[in-house]
Formats: structure tokens, sequence, C-alpha cells
């Protein structure tokens, strides 16, 4: 046998055993128990190994929960008009029930509503005009019982205050000057801020002048009114000429280009006249440079009653008042004070004050606040 066989044969039974080795490891990893397999990994979808089991038997991450948004709470409601006359309302209701009650229409019922008119503020004369137009409709529809009364008197009154521009001037050719005038304490800075703070959250550009020169005070609370608004803010020093403060303003908001001064003055007693002269030169002195007087507003103090109705009389001829705010209305019984002023004098109530905070400066609503009295 030659060597060459030899080797041949030698590689042929080599294969032959390494065959056999091999087929017997495979059935024995076959006959293993499962717990006893080897483990076969493979990577991930996210890069980590898991176990390789068919794809329904992985546990899939719970989805993330977002969070409920939490609800914003609700603006407080604010009381409406109706809500904020309850004196005024109360005062009304207790004068004129009784007539509205009291049965049969004869003389008695004409002179009690008209006492209750008058004692309600609403003024002599107002009252004896109001009652003999309320008669006379009362006669035409052959009214006889006093509670039909009601509708008749409520209508007469709102004719009283109906038909008149309340909107405030702005021109747009002129730096619109608006004069804040009235006696001692009525609220005349306040209502600048107030209005101020309406005005410029409606995108108009304000300058605010401290011409209430007397009073220290006055002039510390308007420019704190100012900072808060966004307004600019013009002050002369104590004791100086008010025309000369407002003048002053007047030029630097045309500089800047603001739209609207609002002036404050010094609070004076109706009755002296050298002060009201004084309130006639601020008026005048107002107008001489870049700027127009568009709106005079008399300020007065609701529960004063019929002492409004002087102060009005007297500001309204030394400085030609263009309209009236009432002040702390909501706190007044003499409300009827409205009508003597808008019927009386031709004025018309264009804001009321019915509370502290600024939002509470509100245009006067003459359908609202006749509801409001009766109600």
């Amino acid at each position: 046998m030659t060597t060459t066989t030899i080797l041949i044969l030698v590689a042929v039974a080599a294969v032959l055993v390494v065959g056999a080795v091999a087929v017997a490891r495979s059935r024995r990893t076959q006959s293993l128990p499962p717990t006893t397999r080897p483990e076969v990994t493979r990577p991930s979808a996210a890069g980590t190994d898991v176990l390789d089991r068919p794809e329904a038997e992985v546990a899939e991450a719970p989805a993330e929960i977002e969070p409920e948004p939490t609800p914003e709470p609700e603006p407080p409601v604010k009381p409406s008009f109706f809500d904020r006359l309850g004196k005024a309302r109360s005062n009304f209701t207790g004068l004129l029930g009784g007539v509205f009650g009291r049965g049969k229409v004869d003389e008695d019922t004409w002179e009690e509503l008209e006492e209750a008119m008058i004692r309600a503020d609403v003024g002599v004369a107002t009252s004896l005009a109001l009652i003999g137009d309320v008669r006379a409709d009362a006669e035409a529809a052959g009214i006889t019982e006093s509670a039909e009364l009601l509708d008749i008197v409520k209508a007469r009154m709102r004719a009283t205050i109906a038909d008149r521009d309340r909107s405030l001037r702005i021109d747009d050719d002129t730096t619109n000057v608006w004069l804040f005038v009235g006696v001692n304490g009525v609220g005349k800075t306040t209502t600048i801020g107030k209005l101020g703070k309406r005005l410029t959250a409606d995108g108009h550009s304000l300058l605010m002048a401290a011409g209430d020169t007397f009073r220290a005070a006055a002039a510390e609370q308007l420019g704190t009114w100012a900072e808060r608004c966004g307004a600019e803010f013009v002050r002369g020093a104590e004791g100086a000429d008010p025309s000369s403060v407002v003048f002053d303003g007047v030029e630097r908001a045309a500089s800047l280009g603001s739209e609207i001064v609002l002036a404050d003055t010094a609070g004076r007693l109706h009755n002296k006249s050298n002060l009201m002269d004084e309130l006639s030169k601020v008026r005048r002195v107002a107008e001489k440079g870049a700027g127009a007087v568009t709106e005079v507003l008399l300020v007065i103090d609701a529960t004063t009653g019929q002492n409004g109705m002087n102060q009005a009389k007297t500001f309204a001829e030394a400085v030609d008042v263009t309209g009236v705010v009432l002040t702390k209305l909501d706190g007044s019984a003499k409300g009827g004070i409205v009508f003597a002023i808008e019927a009386e004098l031709g004025l018309p109530v264009k804001l009321v004050g019915l509370g502290e905070t600024a939002d509470d400066l509100v245009d006067f609503d003459p359908d609202a606040f006749v509801d409001a009295l009766f109600e």
C-alpha cells in the first residue's frame, strides 16, 4: 500500500468522525428541556436586548398619560347697574309705593305723587312738569286705578332723560383738552384716574395735567394714576398758576402726539366769584396753544342731592359745562338729581360712579337707571 493511499484513508476517517460528533451534539440539544436551552438574544428596535420570543408576548410600555389641564378660574361677576342702585331704589319704592297702592285715582293721588317726587330729589320744577304730563296721559287713557299709573310714570321719567348725546368728544385734528371741575371732595382726581385707565385700555394716548396746584396731595395722586395708566404727566410748583400748568400740559401733549389731555382743577365753592373767574381763565388759556377744549365735565357727588343742582348752575355759567359725572351714585338715596340736572339745565349725565374700583366708572344708561329705580 502506497503512502498516498494511506493519507487518503486517514482523511476520510477524520471527516466521518467529525460528522458523527456534530450529529450527536444536535440530537442532545433538541432533547434538552425548555429551561436548559441556551438563550438566543437579538437587538431590540430601541437598541437593547430582549428575549427572542413572539412579539405578542413582549409587553408594551404603558402610554404616558397627560395631566388634565387646570381650568382657569372664571372672573368674578360684577354687580349689574340694577344691583348697585339699591339705596336709590329703596328710597323711590318707599316714597312711591304707597301712591300706586292707594286704589282709585283722585286729587290726593296727584298731590302724594308730586310730594314723593320732590322728596326723591327730582326737584320742584321737574316734579311739577313730570306729574302734569303723567296726569294728562292718564286722563287721556281713561285710567282710574293708581296701580296703572306706574307704567306712565316710568315712561315719562325715561322721556325726561332720553335723547341726549352722552358721548365723550374726541376730535382727530387737535389735541383734545378735557377739563374736570367741581367743588372740593367730589372725586375729580379719582374720576380722572379711572377714566384714564379706561381710555388707555381702549388704545388712546393721554397726558394728565395736575391743574390743582393748591393741594400737593392732588398732584401726587394724579401722578400715581398716570403711572398706572402709562400716561404722560405734567405738574407745576405748589401754588403755581393753574392756567400755566394746563397750558404746559397741552403743549407737551401736542409735541408727543397725545390725543387727550385730562386736566385736573382745584376744588372751589361755587359761590366764590373770584374762584369761578379763575376757572374761566383756565378754560380760556387751555385753548390758546395747540389744543382745543372738547369736554368740560362737572363732577358732582350724588349724595348731595339738590345742593348739586346749585353747583351745576354756577359752574355751567362759568365754564360752559358739556356734561356731568355723577359719583357715588351706588351709595346715594338721592338719585332723583339726575332728572333735575337733565331737565332743568339741559346737561347730560355722561358717566356715573358705582363703586371704588377703576372699572366702576361707567357710561350712564338712562333706561337701566329708570328700571333700577322701580323694579
